[in-house]
């Protein structure tokens, strides 16, 4: 019994350690994201907002996919796009 703790507690400390990788990667790139957003041109930056939302709009939701899942990124999307980090 001892042992399958402690193999339930090392696979613990494995996910929470890809967890945290995970996040930093996703917060890297969020932001770069903002930084490149930034620097366009207030015509292009329209026009990628736009074609995002067209095709997010566009886009069949998948089966396997929830609908809450599929507005949590709605809304990162437009947390992004329409205010990005300060």
């Amino acid at each position: 019994m001892k042992n399958l703790i402690a193999e339930l507690l090392v696979k613990l400390a494995e996910k929470e350690e890809e967890a945290k990788e995970l996040t930093a990667q996703v917060e890297a790139l969020e932001i770069v994201m903002t930084a490149l957003l930034r620097h366009m041109e207030k015509n292009q930056f329209e026009a990628l907002v736009t074609d995002v939302e067209s095709a997010l709009d566009a886009a069949e939701p998948r089966p396997n996919v929830s609908e809450h899942d599929t507005e949590i990124l709605r809304q990162y999307l437009k947390k992004l796009l329409r205010h990005p980090r300060s």
